[in-house]
């Protein structure tokens, strides 16, 4: 039996009271307080940094004792896992995750702009490694992405990925990465610095593309029509064409990028069912 190399009580309050921003160029979060930062400071452990912003862990005080898998959060564009920590619409998610039982890493994705690239995918890799050494691992792991992150958390789930991702959620997620590099200048840079490009991405880069090499994936996939940001019909329509039979959910709200119907308790709890019934259906394999 795997045991944790160190022990921390971490509680189940959520998060302090922020909400995410409307719909921008920018997805954005309000600042916390100075109250509220140094409240989440205290639910949430830094791991060790390494390139790019520290991942934040949290665990449930339950999983230094059972078994427990890890859901990874990947966050949106010029984001951060501070600014995750500190929102309330995003605690919503997270909390009802803890208390589900899943151990939660709001993951630093290697930057705040680097659109799901294999260097980003490095970076999260070497923090899960560091993550499932602070409680009973269970050997499963899930990715939760929302806007830019969504590219990551699809990645994360492709052949070749240096950890083995069962079943991706995604809100409002970019997928096609060729769809966001034809999006804006902005985002073209961004891409270009991120994966180390002087050309327009490979199609072997997508990996939206790479699905076609891997069988149908359990997913959440959910998004709105009125989103003008990360369109649904290049990203959220075509990645569902993957999706198991059975497990997957396709959620459809309404309103701009990002907006608050993302985040209330009963999509927190749907969301925490989707990862439970892969759990369900799947036999512990202790990773040590």
């Amino acid at each position: 039996m795997k045991l944790p190399v160190r022990t921390f009580l971490l509680a189940l309050a959520l998060l302090p009271a922020l909400s995410l921003g409307a719909a921008r160029a920018v997805p954005a979060l309000p600042p916390q307080s100075p109250v509220q930062g140094a409240a989440a400071h205290d639910l949430w452990q830094p791991l060790e940094r390494g390139p790019g912003q520290a991942s934040l862990l949290r665990v449930p005080p339950r999983c230094h004792a059972e078994a427990c898998a890890l859901v990874v959060v990947s966050h949106p564009r010029a984001q951060s896992p501070e600014r995750l920590r500190d929102s309330a619409g995003v605690a919503v998610l997270t909390g009802r995750l803890l208390e589900s039982g899943f151990a939660v890493m709001l993951s630093g994705d290697g930057g705040p702009t680097t659109w799901g690239s294999p260097a980003a995918l490095e970076t999260a890799a070497r923090d899960h490694a560091e993550a499932t050494r602070h409680f009973f691992w269970n050997g499963h792991t899930y990715a939760l992405g929302l806007s830019m992150g969504g590219l990551l958390a699809l990645r994360s789930a492709l052949p070749g990925s240096p950890y083995n991702v069962e079943g991706v959620a995604l809100i409002d997620g970019w997928v096609s990465l060729d769809a966001a590099w034809r999006a804006s200048a902005d985002r073209r840079a961004e891409i270009r610095a991120a994966y180390g490009l002087t050309t327009p991405p490979l199609p072997g880069l997508d990996p939206l593309r790479a699905l076609e090499g891997r069988p149908p994936l359990p997913l959440f996939v959910v998004s709105s029509p009125d989103d003008r940001l990360v369109p649904q019909a290049g990203n959220a329509d075509q990645v569902f064409l993957h999706a198991e039979v059975g497990l997957s959910a396709r959620v459809h709200v309404s309103g701009p990028h990002l907006g608050g119907n993302r985040f209330t308790p009963e999509l927190a709890r749907r969301l925490a069912g989707f990862f439970g019934a892969i759990e369900a259906r799947t036999p512990p394999q202790y990773g040590f």
